[in-house]
């Protein structure tokens, strides 16, 4: 961008937002990165604290023909919200309140930047929570979990975000302010609501949300299983599900993973064992004895060392740290990691894992497995030292090899993470041109003049995204 017209664009944000209108090179820096391995660099961060301000910045931007993207808590982990093209950050944290919680329809109203455990805390004295909760729910907000349809170990029985999204409201690329969903069971005319959760900030930005409210549970069993083959864990996952039973949550970690989280948390997770499950029960007592039972029985059949269901709240707690925590406990082995999202048939679990192995050996880099094994999402960890020479082209070449044998198993690009930047350039082995192209037309019929995130999500970025003379040459953003 000219600095004349960047210096304009930057006033002009300026009388709207006074200091929350930044350019410095640290604020810069900061914000051309997020939770991936990838980065880039905005021309400017603004930062709003209400529906009206956001319009006014994407008026703005219209204006000087800039794009713009959408920024929560920049925990996203495909580069969905890495700028390309020096756009105007838009980052939503400072819009964090919770507007209203209506017990009565279990809906609540709130900003983007409200944090996904906080609002879980809030509504815990009354009762309900927010069931989507991704590993980094402590920090992730809600707006993030909107734009990616975020998931977590809860989403097997529960689902994921766009199960638990009501209505919108959405400043749309031109400026202009619309509402998709709304309050009733099932609402008329096509649904843009769920059209628009995962749309990755393409087709909008989200101000306010009305997020479905979830019952606490009147019991929780939380179980560790421990095997001294992968094979037998993975098959007992499959036996769980076709037994007719649907854990809360349904967790599985390796060798690898067991000794860093073990070293991490002192958790008591059996570190001689080859894998674990992290199985937990939700429901009305009765059936979560029952279930307790159905698990241990399946689980003997399968192989299984021992069984530990966890005495109380305390216990359990401690399990689940273990696996919330586990990829920061990679930093015992290597200061970096990269963490693939992919989704497999559960039958094709072990076939998988064990390429992974294979593909990470052959690129001289250490893997780890913790994944959601109930619906089949791997959560490969990639752990590395960025400061070696040529590390992150053997990192990306080993991500790309990961990606083609969850394909090739049958499998799908993303489970929870989203496509991004990380992924977008893969999109043509899950889709046909024709496929893509059909998705660009939807797009456009949102962003006509590809100015919110481009260059994210399809190969393309968006057909008018060439507009702003946006190429990315090969690895510019590594």
């Amino acid at each position: 961008m000219q600095k004349s017209l960047q210096d304009n664009l930057f006033s002009d944000l300026q009388t709207l937002l006074g200091e929350r209108a930044r350019d410095g090179d640290f604020e810069l820096g900061l914000y051309g990165k997020d939770g991936s391995v990838l980065e880039g660099r905005p021309s400017i961060v603004c930062l709003p604290q209400s529906t009206s301000e956001v319009q006014e910045i994407v008026k703005i931007c219209r204006r000087y023909d800039t794009p713009f993207l959408a920024r929560g808590s920049g925990t996203g982990l495909a580069g969905g919200a890495v700028p390309i093209g020096e756009p105007v950050i838009i980052a939503t944290a400072k819009m964090n309140k919770i507007l209203e919680v209506d017990l009565d329809n279990r809906i609540a109203w709130v900003e983007p930047g409200v944090l996904n455990l906080d609002l879980s805390n809030e509504l815990l004295p009354l009762g309900f929570h927010f069931a989507p909760d991704p590993s980094s729910q402590q920090v992730c907000s809600i707006g993030g979990n909107v734009a990616n349809n975020s998931g977590g170990p809860h989403c097997l029985a529960y689902g994921v975000t766009s199960a638990h999204i009501a209505a919108l409201e959405v400043v749309l690329p031109d400026g202009q302010i619309a509402q998709f969903g709304d309050l009733t069971a099932d609402g008329a005319g096509y649904d843009l609501r769920g059209l628009f959760v995962g749309s990755e900030g393409t087709m909008g930005i989200t101000t306010r949300i009305a997020v479905r409210l979830t019952q606490n549970p009147p019991e929780v069993r939380t179980l560790l299983l421990d095997f001294a083959d992968v094979r037998d864990g993975a098959a007992a996952v499959s036996a769980i599900i076709a037994a007719g039973l649907i854990p809360a949550a349904l967790e599985m970690m390796d060798k690898r993973a067991i000794e860093i989280v073990e070293a991490f948390v002192n958790a008591g997770y059996p570190t001689e064992a080859d894998a674990v499950l992290l199985v937990e029960l939700d429901g009305l007592p009765g059936g979560v004895e029952y279930g307790v039972e159905l698990v241990r029985s399946v689980a003997t059949r399968h192989h299984v060392g021992n069984v530990r269901v966890a005495a109380d709240e305390k216990e359990r707690a401690l399990l689940w740290k273990g696996r919330k925590n586990a990829f920061g406990a990679v930093a015992r082995i290597k200061p970096d990691y990269y963490l693939h999202d992919t989704v497999v048939p559960r039958g094709k679990l072990v076939e998988v894992l064990e390429k992974v192995y294979r593909i990470a050996d052959a690129h001289d880099l250490i893997a780890i497995n913790v994944f959601h094994a109930g619906d089949g999402n791997l959560h490969p960890i990639l752990a590395f030292d960025s400061s070696e020479k040529g590390v992150l082209e053997r990192v990306h070449a080993a991500g790309r090899a990961i990606v083609t044998a969850s394909i090739e198993a049958g499998g799908v690009l993303s489970g929870e993470h989203g496509i991004g930047l990380e992924k977008r350039d893969y999109m043509g082995m899950l889709f046909s041109a024709h496929d893509m192209a059909t998705q660009d037309l939807v797009r456009e019929a949102f962003d006509p003049d590809g100015f919110a995130n481009p260059l994210k999500v399809l190969p393309t970025g968006s057909r008018c995204s060439d507009s702003f003379g946006q190429h990315v040459p090969d690895g510019a953003w590594v």
